[in-house]
């Protein structure tokens, strides 16, 4: 969908906050204004507009941006506005990933000091958070202190912002306590006569959480099965995957049972439509080892078939809710258990400290983990994070779309 820029229409804000400026003046020179790409209302275009200042609390820092990334969820918020995260009022402002410099911290922040350079999860969408000024796509950014990392000097602020979102999720689904709760990187494993290697099936693994999370299970310690295109086998086997799969290939699904046959089978993470069902197939088929999907599903088809109408939005919905019913039925028949990944559930458990502020800095530096995939900027400034959005939306294979600020 192309979106038309309407007449501006100019966000209403408590005035109280808009020079809400850090009493440590000496540190910060606070600027005048902030400015935002602010989502009005269901199917327009972001409007950029001014912005209120809000100062980071106890457990926050302040960043200033220097790039943004675009994800699914943004679009798809943007085109369906009250169907999809209904918390959510606008006039608003979006966005999850960003990364750029450090220029407040918090009273009990630990981890950072004015002039870090970070990659940070962004959490204005999240239902418990719900405010545009922890939203990434403006100048300044309130952020979690369990939700960023520094980053080496040699990493662009571009390269660094396609990590966060995928990360979180990927982190989420290895680690959650309710998902497969893997064994975190760096924690020591037992061995023994009757050890197997442990193995976790990644399907979808050219895509962005597929790359993060090829990348933090083999830091681990786990061996990775994952599935792609063909024309990215080389890419994923790069980023640490053991075997890897043509997801289009009828025969994938049984040579990936061969292969587990005699390993210990973690669980898997499905990633895009039609990706859960065959992850169940695979687990019904594998003897013994843990018998858990956790997926990431994609709101619409995407992208070739996005909604561009009404009617084709509604049959959209429709057709994810038939998809949902289908593998919740697969999943009964077959003794296997699914469920859904919230990227921003990190926040509010161990996983976000433990990848952000604990692994990711070292990993980052020494080259255990990279920046994965490539950012493929559209522009400089906020003006351009629709046309990000609109590229996003047309499609891109392991690459993300990345503005500069």
């Amino acid at each position: 969908m192309n979106f038309t820029l309407a007449a501006f229409m100019a966000p209403t804000f408590d005035q109280t906050t808009y020079h809400n400026a850090p009493s440590n003046q000496d540190v910060f020179s606070w600027p005048d204004f902030n400015r935002a790409a602010w989502l009005i209302r269901s199917g327009q275009a972001l409007q950029v507009g001014l912005a209120p200042f809000t100062a980071p609390s106890a457990h926050q820092i302040l960043v200033r941006n220097g790039a943004v990334a675009v994800n699914p969820v943004e679009w798809t918020k943007q085109l369906v506005e009250k169907r999809m995260f209904p918390w959510i009022k606008c006039p608003f402002v979006l966005g999850n990933d960003c990364a750029g410099e450090v220029v407040q911290v918090g009273a009990m922040v630990t981890h950072f000091k004015v002039g870090d350079r970070v990659l940070a999860h962004a959490l204005s969408m999240d239902q418990a958070v719900n405010r545009s000024s922890e939203g990434a796509f403006q100048n300044y950014t309130v952020i979690r202190d369990n939700m960023a990392a520094v980053i080496p000097e040699w990493l662009s602020y571009e390269e660094a912002c396609v990590i966060p979102l995928s990360l979180s999720t990927a982190a989420t689904a290895l680690f959650g306590q309710d998902f497969l709760c893997l064994h975190h990187p760096g924690v020591p494993r037992g061995t023994g006569p009757d050890w197997l290697p442990e193995v976790v099936l990644v399907w979808g693994g050219s895509t962005s959480i597929g790359n993060n999370a090829i990348q933090l299970a083999a830091a681990a310690g786990y061996e990775v099965i994952t599935t792609c295109s063909p024309r990215n086998f080389e890419y994923v086997t790069g980023l640490g995957a053991l075997a890897v799969f043509d997801y289009r290939n009828p025969l994938t699904i049984q040579q990936i049972v061969d292969l587990m046959e005699y390993k210990k089978v973690v669980g898997a993470i499905a990633i895009g439509n039609d990706s859960a069902e065959a992850c169940i197939e695979v687990l019904r088929r594998t003897k013994g080892g843990s018998k858990f999907v956790a997926r990431v599903d994609i709101p619409f088809p995407f992208p070739e078939q996005k909604p561009s109408t009404s009617f084709q939005l509604f049959r959209a919905i429709a057709a994810s809710m038939r998809s949902s019913l289908k593998i919740w039925k697969k999943s009964k028949k077959c003794g296997v258990k699914t469920k859904l990944i919230s990227g921003t559930s990190a926040a509010h458990t161990e996983v976000g400290a433990m990848v952000y502020n604990h692994f990711l800095p070292g990993a980052l530096a020494t080259g255990v983990f990279v920046a994965a995939p490539k950012p493929r900027v559209v522009g400089k400034g906020l003006e351009r994070i629709q046309t990000a959005l609109n590229c996003h939306m047309r499609g891109v294979s392991a690459q993300k779309v990345v503005v500069s600020l």
